[in-house]
């Protein structure tokens, strides 16, 4: 899947914030061996190494298009792999913080590849994990409806991206089965205020939207991307529109 730096980074404000509450999460101590899955361009990395007095912080990411921006953020504290997170937890390497922040959604099967993720920490490791709740944000739910009608449906060949992401219980029930009786889980909002219908796709298009548009040309691709917009219209009847988009944000220790 390609990602479009620019067009992710074009919300920078909005998408750095849930990233504050993760890392106030944290245990913080020094000389930390901490692994950031899905680091994005690194520039969060590089703001959690900042935190983690003389830690050393990986971090993993498997679009080259993401890290070709990671280099300006990379130290003696801070490095920078290309690799997906299910190859990542394979390699049996060990950790004191294992964080993800807004990665793991892509990866599907969350109850098999949590513990898995678990699995890559120390003996009193922390685990920071934060995720849009898809199936809880509206344009999300636009587009799962929208990519289940009849037209789009043979144009994409049948294919639909279920979200793998689970409810809060369902997490806490993970973690307390793979040894944590020591956690943090939470839903939270974060208003997105904007000025007018288009910035709402706008949003959407740098993330959740890629892989259904790498999927689509010509003609059926533009009548999908209006019939989009005109559902967002729909929907969002105020300008300016505030967008309650909802994250999980949840910490455990084992």
């Amino acid at each position: 899947m390609a990602w479009n730096p620019n067009i992710y980074n074009k919300f920078k404000t909005e998408r750095f914030a849930p990233f504050y509450d993760l890392v106030a999460l944290i245990d913080t101590k020094p000389d930390l061996k901490v692994i950031d899955l899905g680091c994005g361009t690194g520039e969060l990395t590089r703001k959690l190494a900042d935190q983690l007095p003389n830690s050393q912080v990986l971090g993993i990411d498997s679009s080259s298009e993401m890290l070709s921006q990671a280099v300006a953020f990379s130290n003696d504290q801070v490095t920078f792999e290309q690799r997906g997170i299910e190859e990542q937890v394979k390699l049996n390497e060990k950790y004191d913080l294992v964080f993800s922040n807004a990665a793991i959604q892509w990866s599907d099967t969350h109850k098999e590849l949590l513990p898995e993720i678990i699995g890559m920490l120390r003996p009193g490791g922390q685990l920071a994990i934060q995720i849009p709740d898809q199936t809880g944000n509206v344009l999300n739910q636009i587009l799962d409806e929208l990519v289940q009608e009849e037209t789009y449906k043979r144009a994409l060949n049948n294919w639909r991206r279920v979200s793998p992401v689970l409810d809060i219980d369902e997490y806490a029930q993970i973690l307390f089965e793979n040894g944590s009786k020591n956690m943090t889980i939470y839903k939270k909002i974060y208003p997105l205020i904007v000025s007018n219908k288009e910035e709402l796709y706008n949003w959407i298009s740098g993330t959740a939207l890629i892989p259904y548009l790498e999927r689509l040309d010509g003609e059926i691709k533009e009548s999908f991307i209006q019939e989009f917009k005109a559902r967002i219209d729909k929907r969002f009847t105020k300008v300016s529109v505030i967008y309650p988009f909802k994250r999980i944000l949840m910490e455990a220790r084992f």
